[in-house]
């Protein structure tokens, strides 16, 4: 099974991204390939409002000090 590690959203000069972070396991636990990593760029339409939503939280944060 592939479990997701790490997921990173952000923007760049061809839209928003993702960026996955995952390991593969075997069905006896042993780790079988670690830090695997999956790019994409978001074209979903939900995704992408969810992604600006969460970026926009963040900036949120930021101005707020």
């Amino acid at each position: 099974m592939k479990r997701v590690t790490s997921a990173t959203i952000f923007n760049d000069s061809v839209g928003l991204r993702v960026s996955i972070v995952y390991s593969e396991i075997d069905d006896e636990g042993k780790i079988i390939a670690d830090n695997k990593r999956l790019d994409r760029v978001v074209t979903d339409k939900t995704a992408k409002t969810h992604g600006n939503g969460i970026l926009n939280y963040a900036q949120s944060l930021i101005e707020e000090g």
